[in-house]
């Protein structure tokens, strides 16, 4: 026994794809009959499989893909709901950081790092399959699904809102939407060929495998989603009708206990009633920015858009427990900071609210924290050391795990770099400068910095460009 489970030191890393073991430690233990016998009708000889697999759920993570190797016994019960069961009950589960990147020729795929080990993690491809009720309805002759994320500039999306019909049969991918609950990601509607599709896919890390789930009751792109009270809402987005994109004020909400939607009442976009002449109101189209779950609600930011322009008009808040839509606090809206097309990056970590603002410089941001009672936005670290890569369609992301806040950007040498900042220290006293660890995207820093940016991971995706990401707690 001592020879198998010798495989599950934490210095144990598997490659970054799965494919090969590292040198070293990690490298390939043969597993004779003298430590496991494959016949043995137990996990682990001599002991109840009670007792076996409360040691195996104590292992860590990263090491789960070779120790699946041991025996087909080991690797149904490494990818079994009743091991990560007993992992959550016994405070066990670990918050891996998934991130979608997409390549030169549009290609997208799906890597997960491990925060502790600092392993990366190539995930199965998404399916390539259109739905069946959604290919009677294509417009591409192409019978191939792009289960994509943003992968062009929303800008380019609305101008089709003014009469440009021929701009989705030019986009090389659609506007899908991701999101994490229950342990799972979602990819949710987009684009296939020229048509917004309702298409769900949800992929589990414990089984490794994508699979199709119930569709949306309306077809989606560009939509905005969130969780609340372990359930997935969707709202907003744009719909193809008519030959052009309209945008979408209607909401819904999958639970996946039950594995079903549910309708939510439609945004109002009251502020967008206040557009001051009808030649306005028909040519700015209200859309959703974004969406944050915070202090039990949903608070969604909203645009009136209009290529090039774009007006912010607040948002406003659904309240799971009224089942109703209410007018975001002024401040809180018309102080959202905003990226990209009025798109706006914010997490909420240790129920605090934060946002990334880009600023006026190329190379820089801020990050601003809400203070709920005096209805501002605040800045509490005034310098984020992005990398100035202004043709890039998602220079950076915006998340939090482990309690901190983290930023997503690609370093001088164009490896894609996940950032750390002590939230702790943050929420002591405003900062207004940065200091990066020896893993710097830049060469400054000044003792008297009190806020230390740390790269806890890079790697070298090529030209890759990010598109989203999520982090699962498992």
């Amino acid at each position: 026994m001592g020879g198998v489970l010798s495989l599950a030191s934490p210095k144990c890393r598997t490659s970054d794809y799965n494919e090969v073991l590292n040198n070293g430690s990690c490298k390939r233990q043969k597993t004779s009959s003298i430590f496991y016998d494959e016949e043995s009708p137990r996990l682990i000889p001599f002991l109840p499989d009670e007792l076996s697999i409360q040691i195996l759920a104590r292992i860590p993570r990263c090491c789960y893909f070779n120790l699946s190797l041991v025996s087909r016994k080991w690797k149904e019960t490494f990818e079994s709901a009743e091991l990560f069961k007993i992992r959550k009950d016994f405070g066990l589960t670990e918050e891996w950081l998934y991130v979608l990147i997409k390549d030169k020729a549009d290609k997208l795929s799906w890597h997960a790092l491990d925060p502790l080990s600092r392993n990366w993690q190539r995930l199965p491809p998404m399916p390539n399959v259109v739905c069946a009720d959604e290919s009677k309805r294509r417009l591409s002759g192409f019978w191939l699904w792009n289960v994509v994320g943003p992968g062009i500039k929303i800008a380019e999306v609305i101008r089709s809102w003014l009469g440009q019909k021929d701009a989705l049969d030019q986009m090389p991918f659609g506007g899908c939407s991701i999101g994490a609950v229950d342990g799972c990601l979602y990819v949710l509607g987009g684009f296939s060929g020229a048509t917004t599709v309702r298409c769900v896919w949800r992929f589990d890390p414990i089984s490794n495998k994508w699979r199709k789930m119930a569709s949306m009751s309306t077809g989606r792109a560009y939509c905005k989603t969130s969780i609340l009270n372990n359930k997935l809402y969707v709202v907003g987005g744009v719909s193809q009708g008519q030959g052009r994109l309209t945008p979408l004020q209607s909401a819904e909400v999958f639970d996946p206990c039950t594995g079903t939607w549910s309708d939510v009442p439609s945004m109002p976009f009251s502020r967008a009633q206040l557009v001051p002449t009808a030649y306005l109101s028909d040519m700015l189209k209200p859309i959703a920015t974004g969406m944050t779950s915070y202090m039990g609600r949903l608070f969604v930011p909203q645009s009136l858009y209009s290529w090039p322009f774009i007006v912010d008009v607040g948002g406003e808040i659904y309240d799971p427990e009224t089942n109703s839509w209410a007018e975001m606090p002024t401040g809180m809206g018309e102080g959202w900071p905003a990226r990209q097309a009025g798109t706006k990056l914010s997490v909420v970590v240790d129920g605090e609210l934060y946002a990334f603002d880009p600023s006026t410089s190329a190379d820089s941001g801020k990050i601003k924290v809400y203070d709920h009672r005096e209805d501002t936005w605040k800045v509490v670290i005034g310098k984020v050391p992005v990398a100035d890569f202004t043709e890039s369609e998602s220079p950076y992301l915006l998340t939090g795990f482990h309690g901190k806040i983290h930023v997503l950007t690609k370093d001088a040498n164009r490896n894609i770099a996940v950032m750390q900042a002590d939230v702790q220290d943050v929420l002591g006293s405003p900062l207004n400068s940065t200091s990066v660890s020896a893993q710097s995207l830049h060469e400054h820093s000044d003792s008297s910095e009190t806020v230390v940016w740390k790269v806890i991971a890079s790697k070298d995706f090529g030209s890759a460009e990010l598109v989203s990401c999520q982090v699962l707690d498992i």
